[in-house]
């Protein structure tokens, strides 16, 4: 026993001495590391939000000479960060503290100050006001941008809400706000305070897509697992009908059923439109739920669908569907046919995608979209068929007047001068040409 203590007692010197002399040794490490940093000439880069090397608000689709219909306009990734603060040099720990592995004041975090990024939004939602909320799945929260300012705020699980996996949104003519949420098997409802008013479990499993018939007060949820469409109504939120077949584990084909679906949008007019994701494929549908058509076919080039998911109407009643696989949105008439496109290959730059999912239009024909791995919303603007009839016009007028200022040059040209060009040839050989070059991709 006596042993034993004398033993212990030695166990405990020997620790002891070899922390003093590893403290020794270290010690003048920091200080010799600092003169080394302040012999360093000083960087003149920023840290802050990534920069690209181009003017992206330039960039229109299609390209020029054709009248422009989409303009890139600007993307969110979350909340402001104080990148001064974040670049400024830390407070030096003791080393205590270090040994320890404490944290110091400048190090602790507080969650409801920090600022949250994007990882992985999903559904899109613009209130009456013009701010845009996007359900982010892996962060837990829905972001709630001002696109004028970048002004975030946010509705955050565990703080004012508590969520299990959000997927769409949606929002009426009073500002409710709808969420699907899967892993809870429910919708939840906030009021315009964002506090929460309510919610829908009746008949439930997997609800993902969202969309809104304000004229009809329908409330549409997509839900994925059952392969149907849930109809309720919007004021008592009580079921109305079904969608689709359920119960075939996403096997059926057949029109007017579906395998895994994803999105939901109404028109104007009420009509539904789902995309079939599994299936490739949108169906459309008139507000009583009766099937009227369907387009598209599994394939990796543009009109063609690789697992679309999101989906959205502008006001000319085209059909805006975001292609996950192949990181393209597309844009189709009523009939099927390809109007114009969005994204050439996977890439973090504007105008191109990465793992696209969400897509929502505004009043003001802002076009917002959702993608997964940058974890962003782009904001881009669509040209109207009037707006883009408008500026044809006004190209040909000012062709032709460019042509009537060419034929009266010729005219006043000396006799006894040789002509370049014939006066009759030039007006008529331009204009067909430049006529083609302008004919929009409506």
């Amino acid at each position: 026993m006596f042993n034993f203590q004398i033993n212990s007692a030695r166990s405990r010197k020997l620790p002891a001495l070899l922390l003093l002399l590893a403290v020794i040794v270290i010690s003048p490490w920091p200080a010799r590391a600092d003169k080394k940093k302040k012999a360093q000439p000083a960087t003149t880069s920023e840290a802050g939000p990534h920069k690209f090397p181009f003017d992206p608000t330039k960039l229109v689709w299609p390209s020029p000479p054709n009248i422009a219909r989409v303009r890139w306009l600007d993307y969110f990734a979350g909340q402001k960060i104080d990148y001064s603060q974040a670049a400024a040099a830390k407070p030096k720990a003791t080393w205590m503290d270090r040994l320890a592995g404490g944290q110091s004041d400048a190090e602790k975090v507080n969650l409801k100050t920090y600022p949250f990024q994007m990882i992985g939004p999903y559904g899109i939602a613009i209130d009456s006001k013009g701010m845009v909320y996007v359900a982010d799945q892996k962060v837990g929260a829905i972001f709630i941008f001002n696109p004028e300012t970048h002004d975030t705020q946010l509705i955050r699980n565990g703080f004012e809400a508590h969520f299990g996996w959000i997927n769409g949104l949606a929002i009426d003519d009073d500002d409710r706000l709808f969420v699907s949420d899967g892993k809870m098997h429910r919708v939840l409802i906030f009021n315009a305070k964002h506090d929460v008013d309510g919610q829908i479990t009746e008949g439930l499993v997997d609800p993902v897509g969202l969309a809104l018939d304000v004229n009809n007060r329908f409330l549409y949820v997509v839900d994925t697992q059952q392969d149907q469409v849930l109809v309720y109504d919007a004021d008592s939120l009580k079921l109305l009908r079904r969608m689709g077949t359920g119960g075939k584990n996403h096997y059926l084909t057949s029109p007017g059923d579906f395998a895994a679906p994803q999105g939901v949008a109404v028109d104007k007019d009420g009509n539904v439109f789902v995309t079939d994701t599994l299936n490739d494929r949108v169906e459309m549908f008139d507000a009583d739920g009766t099937f009227i058509s369907t387009f598209g076919k599994p394939g990796d080039g543009p009109g063609y669908f690789a697992r679309p998911k999101g989906i959205a109407i502008d006001g000319d009643g085209h059909i805006w569907v975001a292609d996950e696989m192949q990181d393209r949105l597309q844009v189709f008439n009523r009939e099927g046919q390809l109007l114009t496109y969005i994204g050439m290959g996977h890439g973090d730059l504007p105008g191109q995608f990465k793992a696209l999912v969400g897509v929502a239009i505004d009043k003001q024909n802002r076009v917002f979209t959702a993608e997964q791995y940058p974890g962003r919303v782009q904001e881009f603007h669509y040209v109207t068929d009037e707006e883009a009839a408008a500026e044809k016009a006004r190209r040909e007028e000012e062709l032709r007047k460019a042509a009537e200022r060419r034929q009266k040059g010729a005219e006043t040209t000396p006799q006894n001068k040789p002509a370049e060009s014939s006066p009759q040839k030039a007006p008529g050989a331009a204009a067909p040409q430049s006529n083609a070059a302008l004919t929009p991709q409506t």
